[in-house]
């Protein structure tokens, strides 16, 4: 279902499943231009996640195993039990929780959040500081959030944060990624739980090929400091750094983004499985 207005969920294409799960405060939109590429070699589900716009209600205490159930339930009404799994940001890391749950042949994680080194907790606090501040900023847009997107300055001030490149981004993207802010019920619940509990994974539950990509230019989580952690906890990963590209590679480099995924889930192995 892909209207033109918030979606639970967008399907497309044939083959192996494949899952794609958004950032904060996004929707499923967020992978709008890597869908293309995609779905040329998978039958694709992009879920929005519960609590933001659009997506279905929490099914509990606001946190990531919430995210995960409704995740899990979207997949079990795809009629999906395993997916080859890619995420950015937030839906990185519930990418690796659901490889911990077993529902994963393969991730593919985007700057993947809770990499930080466990010593490190100035730059978790910045960052969910700096996103309570967007979600103020964005609820009550409106107007000012379609005057931006009509000018170049606007769309760089809205696109600084996510991409290096913004100008071939649509704008009515632009403006499902604003919406998607501003519509995100559960945003101040989330950043709560995030707050009290981090972004904490079991590597050792984690057996399927692990592939982690991080653009050197991420203003949100920047390279390499953000990822310390979450390189010495999964050091049979693969790790692949992309120069001048920003914090989502699936907006900013989109063709390269879905190849990087489309290179993991064509049966090369990481860690000698098939």
């Amino acid at each position: 279902m892909s209207g033109s207005g918030p979606a639970a969920a967008h399907r497309g294409g044939t083959g192996t499943p494949l899952v794609c799960l958004h950032g904060f405060m996004e929707t499923w939109h967020a992978w709008s231009l890597a869908l293309p590429a995609l779905e040329r070699r998978h039958a694709v589900l992009a879920p929005t996640l519960p609590g933001h716009a659009g997506g279905p209600p929490l099914g509990g205490p606001a946190g990531a195993d919430a995210l995960l159930d409704g995740i899990e339930a979207a997949m079990d009404a795809a009629g999906i039990g395993l997916a080859h799994v890619a995420g950015t940001s937030l839906g990185g890391h519930l990418a690796l929780r659901l490889a911990e749950r077993g529902r994963a042949r393969s991730v593919a994680a985007f700057a993947p959040a809770g990499g930080w080194a466990p010593d490190d907790h100035a730059s978790p606090r910045a960052l969910l500081d700096a996103q309570a501040r967007l979600r103020a900023e964005l609820r009550d847009a409106g107007r000012q959030a379609v005057a931006l997107i009509a000018t170049r300055e606007g769309r760089r001030r809205l696109t600084r944060d996510l991409t290096v490149r913004f100008e071939h981004i649509p704008a009515d993207l632009l403006a499902r990624l604003v919406a998607g802010v501003a519509g995100c019920d559960a945003a101040e619940a989330l950043l709560a739980a995030a707050r009290r509990d981090g972004w904490p994974i079991a590597p050792e539950r984690i057996a399927c090929p692990v592939r982690i990509v991080w653009g050197a230019r991420d203003r949100l989580l920047p390279w390499p400091a953000a990822a310390a952690g979450l390189r010495a906890q999964l050091p049979h990963a693969e790790w692949i750094v992309l120069d001048d590209v920003g914090h989502a590679p699936q907006l900013d480099v989109p063709l390269e983004a879905a190849e990087l995924i489309l290179g993991l889930t064509g049966g090369r192995s990481i860690r000698g499985r098939g």
